[in-house]
């Protein structure tokens, strides 16, 4: 057999392959030992061939080692493709209907048994999985994943091409500029004390790219945030970047209406309804108490705070009283629910903060089922059920509370409905734009306003005159995409006008020196003749999450990191080399810097030092100190060496008490001997001049 051929993959084997002669290199997935006869499903990436290995038809010492053929050894075969029986066929796999018959087999490579089957949805832990993710990427569905993350990324790039758009990469290691999300810090070696910024977005650089005439731009760009980890979020994530110039918002928000209508019927075959539905940051949080709302299913928000006013339910009317509101879900179809079910709604409301969750069940004849309608008046109940347009057979539940925190557990409870009642299927894609976002936010830990999204957000025109009187009211030009209430990114129209970020800049609490040491390129760049330009990101991982419905980006990505933003194959991250940190300057907690070559003591450096302290030596003086400077040395270094970590930094202090005493006069004759090494002596006394030289 010639060495590593193959004449054609598993998987693609048909029935107009018959009587081929074929060679096929692959896992075994799994054997069969008949007796006399072997049968492989041989697999690699197209999927699965039936390979029989017979007695009669190879060599005995072939056979033998055939003999002891394993799941997951990596094997040659060659043979002949023939018709299987009717009763044999297996209508499961594309090539179910035919097998390879081997004449020739070459084992390549043998392989422990491995932790877990390599199949399909297997239900293993993702610990595991993600420990041994080298065979994890030989299931079938993750190798799916992966491929159709290659079509997404080539689909959007040949759309972007065909809109004109650039390709550029942009740096990696950057400068640090904080603002949101932590850095990533990379230490400089050269420069020491000095760290480069991993970056979060390539922003700044974009902007830049405008300045410098780009145009229209985009990157499939690999960033990088230090937060805290969940479902859709990583360490290091990819996203498909652009930016544009002379643009506004609604040139943006068509341009990827196309986009994502292009990826969805290219690589899904599905046609979406353009334009998306728009809605506003106020009106979605409203409605659905998030910023990110899932419109495959109803059930907004109903505000019920003016007719809680005044109700006679006392727990409604104080919280409105102290400012708080009232809202409710009209669940459709939802008194059908059972008390498990209202019970899990509870808990799940009051793990998120409520005091519990009211609810009213309208039953198929008319009546009313809640232990709270007694406390109000039958017209309050009559307005709640007007306002609420509750039928029979419907389910009201009710959040009253400050209001972030009614709307964040309505919120949620929507979204657990929607799971509840089936209603949020994995293959149905409700697109959304969120438009109208606050430019600013205020945060209680640093006690001033924060940018939404980024500093260089360009506000309403609408909104200017409300910058210095009521921040928190100005809106931006900025924009998300939501996909089944994941947010797949988020854009904005930059700030261009200088006069306008400088505003900005003090509105955020940046004085201008410190706007120019973490901004100074770009408001340098400004200088030079900047486009009115706008951008967007969204992030690669989360869409094909989507596209493929799975659970976690950690499946749509070849090597994710765990939950803890450690990688369980590579055992990463880990400690490193002591000479690594000392060639940084960087001494970890409970270290001490490293060992340097003692400095020499030369008669030259006692001179200096001499000279400095105004004092004369002779050559035996010289000798002397420089022996004494030099053992001081040697002990400070052993000193360093003491491992200190546990002791308490009053270890060595004894208790001490005040002594009195009275001070004795002792005659001293040896004025010539004490005054000998003064290099100016005035009436039995060592002369300091003013200026010390």
């Amino acid at each position: 057999m010639k060495k590593f051929e193959r004449t054609h993959y598993c998987g693609r084997l048909r029935e107009s392959n018959i009587d081929e002669a074929v060679a096929l290199s692959g896992w075994v997935q799994r054997r069969r030992d008949l007796g006399g006869v072997i049968f492989l499903d041989l697999r690699d990436k197209t999927g699965i061939a039936q390979v029989i290995l017979d007695q009669k038809d190879l060599p005995e010492e072939m056979f033998s080692h055939a003999e002891g053929i394993r799941s997951e050894y990596v094997i040659q075969v060659k043979g002949l493709v023939e018709k299987r029986s009717e009763d044999t066929i297996n209508p499961l796999i594309p090539t179910g209907k035919i097998d390879v018959r081997a004449n020739e087999l070459t084992i390549l490579s043998k392989a422990h048994t491995p932790p877990f089957m390599i199949e399909e949805n297997s239900n293993v832990r993702e610990e595991l999985r993600l420990k041994y993710r080298f065979l994890d990427l030989r299931r079938p569905d993750i190798l799916r994943n992966l491929k159709l993350r290659q079509q997404v990324t080539n689909t959007a790039r040949a759309y972007l091409e065909s809109h004109e758009f650039l390709e550029v990469e942009t740096p990696i290691l950057s400068k640090s500029t904080p603002e949101g999300a932590r850095d990533f810090l990379v230490p400089s070696r050269v420069k020491k004390g000095t760290f480069y910024g991993l970056p979060q977005s390539p922003q700044i650089y974009k902007q830049l790219l405008m300045v410098g005439g780009i145009d229209c731009y985009f990157q499939v760009a690999k960033c990088f945030r230090d937060e805290d980890l969940r479902a859709d979020r990583q360490p290091e994530f990819t996203q498909i970047d652009m930016e544009l110039s002379f643009v506004d918002e609604e040139d943006i928000i068509e341009l990827l209406e196309g986009l994502f209508a292009d990826l969805f019927q290219k690589v899904k075959g599905i046609t979406l309804k353009t334009p998306f539905n728009r809605i506003t940051y106020a009106e979605s949080m409203s409605l659905y108490g998030v910023d990110k709302p899932d419109l495959r299913f109803g059930f907004p928000m109903i505000d019920l705070t003016e007719i809680c006013k005044t109700c006679e339910f006392e727990v409604f009317r104080s919280v409105v009283n102290r400012g708080g509101i009232v809202k409710a879900l009209n669940i459709k179809g939802g008194a059908s629910f059972t008390r498990t079910q209202i019970e899990a709604l509870t808990h799940h409301a009051m793990s998120l903060g409520g005091k519990g969750m009211a609810w009213i069940a309208i039953e198929p004849d008319g009546s009313l089922k809640s232990v709270i309608t007694k406390f109000f008046k039958a017209a309050d109940i009559d307005a709640i059920l007007e306002k609420t347009e509750a039928k029979p057979g419907d389910l009201l539940i009710f959040s009253a509370d400050k209001k972030d925190l009614a709307l964040s557990v309505l919120g949620s409870l929507r979204l657990m409905v929607g799971d509840m009642m089936g209603l949020r299927d994995d293959k149905d894609y409700a697109f959304v734009v969120v438009t109208d976002f606050p430019l600013l936010e205020w945060s209680e830990e640093e006690k001033r306003y924060v940018a939404m999204h980024h500093p260089f957000t360009m506000p309403k025109d609408e909104d200017l005159e409300l910058f210095e009187t009521a921040p928190e009211k100005v809106r931006a030009k900025a924009y998300d995409i939501v996909l089944n209430g994941v947010e797949l990114g988020s854009g904005s129209i930059r700030i261009h006008d200088s006069s306008i970020q400088s505003r900005m800049f003090k509105l955020l609490g940046f004085s201008e020196e410190e706007a120019k040491e973490r901004f100074g390129f770009l408001l340098s760049a400004f200088e030079y003749g900047v486009p009115p330009h706008g951008g967007f990101a969204f992030g690669l991982d989360r869409l094909i999450m989507l596209m493929v419905g799975a659970e976690s980006i950690r499946d749509v990505i070849a090597f994710p990191k765990m939950k803890d933003a450690s990688c369980a194959m590579t055992q990463s991250p880990s400690e490193v080399k002591r000479e690594q940190l000392d060639e940084l300057s960087i001494y970890l907690e409970g270290t001490h810097a490293p060992k340097h070559e003692a400095p020499q003591m030369t008669h030259e450096v006692i001179e200096h030092v001499a000279k400095l302290s105004r004092i004369e030596l002779d050559e035996a003086e010289k000798e002397m100190l420089t022996s004494d400077l030099m053992k001081i040395i040697a002990f400070a270094d052993q000193l360093s060496e003491v491992d200190t970590s546990s002791v308490h930094m009053k270890e060595s202090l004894s208790n001490a008490e005040n002594v009195f005493r009275v001070d004795q006069v002792i005659a001293f004759d040896d004025q010539e001997g004490l005054l000998k090494n003064a290099a100016q002596v005035t009436e039995n006394c060592i002369f300091v001049p003013k200026t010390v030289e």
